[in-house]
């Protein structure tokens, strides 16, 4: 049978790939992600923090009131979102097993404004408790208030797919018909 290549959304390297735990592990632990939408045919991505809610299996983000995020979700509510985590670059003694050590989450699904004021104050609480641990409204700072909610665009990510790679390997593939690399190619 012939080798097939691989379609869209569809992981190539399949021993790197990881279950949902490692998925949701990951995504309580990441800092930056990034949300693909698109303004009719042009793309446009936004980083972001982030707060995944394993409850809810969405992930929830917030902007200003205004502009291309909120207008481009209430025009095409499909998004992508990508967070990832790079390490150290890898030499080979081959130009195409050149690497790196990443760990990375994509997840596709459609993105919603959230309306109601008591859910926007719990999701943006929620990413405030996952970037600073600990900290407690009224005790450590002032609380949100309703003229700041007035003025944040809260947005949630229904997910409908996902996939986790982590490929976090010491070295990058070596080949035998070409010399080797010396030793201060390598941390």
């Amino acid at each position: 049978m012939p080798k097939q290549e691989p379609t869209l959304n569809q992981i190539r390297h399949r021993e790197y790939a990881r279950d949902e735990t490692w998925i949701t592990e990951f995504l309580k632990e990441a800092q930056v992600g990034h949300i693909a939408t698109r303004a009719d045919n042009q793309p446009y991505i936004t980083p972001t923090l982030f707060w995944y809610s394993p409850e809810q299996h969405e992930i929830y983000f917030h902007s200003n009131i205004a502009g291309h995020v909120r207008s481009n979700a209430e025009s095409h509510p499909e998004v992508c979102f990508e967070t990832s985590q790079i390490g150290k670059l890898l030499p080979s003694n081959l130009a195409l097993e050149f690497s790196l050590q990443y760990k990375s989450v994509i997840a596709f699904g459609e993105v919603r404004v959230v309306e109601d004021d008591a859910d926007k104050e719990k999701f943006l609480y929620g990413l405030i408790e996952k970037y600073f641990p600990g900290m407690v409204p009224g005790e450590h700072y002032r609380p949100i208030t309703a003229k700041e909610l007035k003025r944040t665009s809260v947005y949630a990510i229904s997910i409908e797919k996902w996939s986790g790679k982590d490929h976090w390997h010491d070295q990058a593939d070596q080949g035998d018909e070409w010399p080797p690399l010396g030793e201060e190619w390598f941390d």
